[in-house]
């Protein structure tokens, strides 16, 4: 491992201020949160930057907040702290279940979500639920705050729609209804995941049919990805669903298009894609 280059750490106390600070450091500058990925990755001289700016001093940004219709996570809260949150453990156990399982425990108490989300890393757990739970980030630069589906935020491998002055503030996700049923399974036996996938299922109140599906499917390709025609495979009476689940998750895997990687071939991630929705299926339902 190569010794880090030198550069230097900025510690804006507003979002403002880290915004110009981004504009004006340009592609010598980079946004550090918790620097889990970002420091190994200049360790290795593959990312090289002379100015970090630190948002973690920015004060409101570490806050997780419930309200009537949303979960509210700031860019700098950690895996640990979601993990650890009693609230999301209550009211959105699938999101803790999911961060307890977020490499190791010392990374979950360094790393932060926002910095998850917006180093785009394609074995990403974050990434893939909240693609299912229909979350929106929210991101602010220099000309003001827009709101992002993940569908815009990430758009591939290490790459969002991020503009060079802007910075990811906080997270909402919606509140899980008393009719969804969620699950977010993941495959993995090295580093990083083989394959994560995640599904949200609306239920009619005899959990007899199913009324609306929403599955997503990451680590298998450069970002995470759902399609419109699996979730409709996933709809309707559970005894038909059952029957439909082979045909879902092959067209789900369609959407993907797995990649070879070191986690596995192609091939092998079509075919966990077709045993982790049948089993996300019976978690979600159980």
């Amino acid at each position: 491992m190569m010794p880090l280059r030198r550069f230097q750490i900025h510690q804006p106390k507003t979002v403002k201020e880290a915004a110009e600070m981004l504009s004006h450091y340009g592609e010598k500058g980079r946004l550090y949160a918790g620097g889990t990925e970002l420091l190994l990755a200049m360790k290795h001289d593959l990312l090289r930057y002379e100015h970090l700016v630190d948002v973690k001093t920015v004060p409101g940004l570490d806050e997780i907040e419930i309200g009537n219709a949303s979960l509210h996570i700031g860019t700098t809260v950690t895996h640990r702290a979601i993990e650890q949150s009693v609230p999301v453990r209550e009211k959105f156990p699938v999101l803790a279940e999911m961060a307890n399982h977020v490499a190791n425990v010392r990374v979950r108490s360094t790393g932060t979500l926002g910095g998850n989300l917006c180093f785009a890393e394609p074995h990403s757990d974050p990434a893939t639920l909240l693609l299912a739970l229909q979350a929106h980030v929210h991101v602010q630069g220099r000309s003001g705050e827009r709101t992002l589906g993940m569908e815009e935020l990430i758009v591939g491998a290490y790459e969002t729609t991020l503009a060079t002055d802007e910075l990811l503030i906080g997270i909402d996700i919606p509140r899980i209804a008393k009719s969804q049923r969620a699950a977010y399974l993941k495959f993995q036996t090295h580093e990083r995941p083989t394959l994560g996938l995640a599904l949200v299922l609306d239920v009619d109140g005899n959990g007899r049919s199913i009324t609306k599906a929403r599955a997503a499917v990451g680590s298998v390709s450069p970002k995470p990805c759902r399609s419109d025609q699996a979730d409709a495979l996933l709809a309707g009476p559970r005894d038909k669903v059952e029957k439909q689940l082979d045909d879902a998750a092959k067209v789900l895997a369609d959407a993907a298009d797995p990649v070879d990687d070191l986690e596995g071939s192609a091939e092998y991630k079509r075919h966990l894609i077709g045993v982790y929705l049948r089993r996300a299926f019976v978690k979600a339902l159980a």
